[in-house]
């Protein structure tokens, strides 16, 4: 009979495709891990594991006993939470993929899940609406706060919570604009600093960009909102960021925010759930949460 230990082993090494690094993360030795590798093969009859100097990948019976582990395992957490709780609130650990422009949501959203269950343990993690998914996918994130765009739902569930909106950040002595807003296309010749090429965010302006025929003039990059936050303060550059994380900071005499129109651009921001089984206790709260925050 195939264990949950070894269900566990063998989900790590799907996500990590690495031996030493799924090791790692399940807190053993690598010659122990790959012996219980082995152990299970020789156990079901079948290879699933392809090996050569290194990891090469998973048979498809080592892909199909991933798939059905994972579902398996979500069900074993699932019951735990639901013993543990008795008939108590909800408890235990909600791991959330976030991408950078919905922090300030995911605060929020959190903040509602602590009001209601204080024994939840919420770990944040921001990342790419790309590893996000994959993160639902083989298990790692248990839900993801992100772009809504591509998403395949076949694997995952997804439900909207709010429409993403762009505000220009800069120094008053950059950039003019008009009763609070300004044109996509007067930003020609402003120099921006904007996140860098591995985030949705960034897609998204450079198919804005394309799209008003702008050529925008990119001095720096930034792998989250802080850094960029940064060099606009100190003057140098504007930002294009989401008009909902103005509200999270104070914004000083010398900057201001302008509304970007013509064209007016929204995207939708949605929570990710798997479709594995029946869902978590705690996702089936954070969800019931976020529908009621959606606007």
């Amino acid at each position: 009979m195939i264990d949950l230990r070894d269900m566990q082993l063998l989900t790590a090494l799907s996500r990590h495709k690495h031996f030493a690094k799924a090791a790692t993360e399940c807190g053993i030795s690598q010659p122990a891990f790959s012996m219980r590798i082995r152990a299970l093969e020789d156990r079901l009859g079948v290879a699933i594991v392809r090996r050569g100097n290194r990891f090469l990948g998973l048979t498809p019976q080592g892909e199909l006993l991933v798939q059905r582990a994972l579902g398996i395992l979500d069900d074993v957490r699932g019951l735990e939470q639901e013993i543990k709780a008795g008939d108590g609130p909800i408890a235990g650990t909600l791991t959330l993929g976030v991408v950078p422009t919905a922090l300030a949501q995911a605060g929020a959203l959190v903040a509602a899940l602590y009001d209601q269950f204080p024994q939840v343990f919420v770990r944040l993690e921001s990342a790419s609406s790309l590893a996000i998914q994959q993160g639902i996918e083989d298990g790692r994130l248990d839900a993801g706060l992100s772009y809504t765009d591509g998403v395949s739902t076949d694997l995952l569930q997804v439900e909207p919570v709010y429409e993403e909106t762009y505000v220009l950040l800069a120094p008053k002595a950059v950039v003019a604009g008009d009763a609070g807003k300004v044109r996509w296309d007067d930003l020609a010749g402003v120099p921006l600093c904007l996140l860098d090429g591995q985030m949705q965010n960034r897609r998204i302006l450079d198919n804005i960009f394309a799209e008003v025929g702008l050529v925008p003039n990119i001095v720096s990059e930034a792998n989250g909102f802080t850094s960029a936050l940064m060099m606009v303060q100190q003057g140098a550059v504007a930002a294009i960021l989401p008009k909902g994380l103005l509200d999270t900071f104070t914004m000083p005499e010398a900057i201001t925010a302008l509304e970007l129109h013509e064209p007016v651009v929204a995207k939708t921001i949605g929570l990710l759930t798997s479709r594995r089984g029946r869902a978590l206790p705690i996702v089936q709260k954070l969800r019931a949460i976020s529908l009621a925050a959606a606007l």
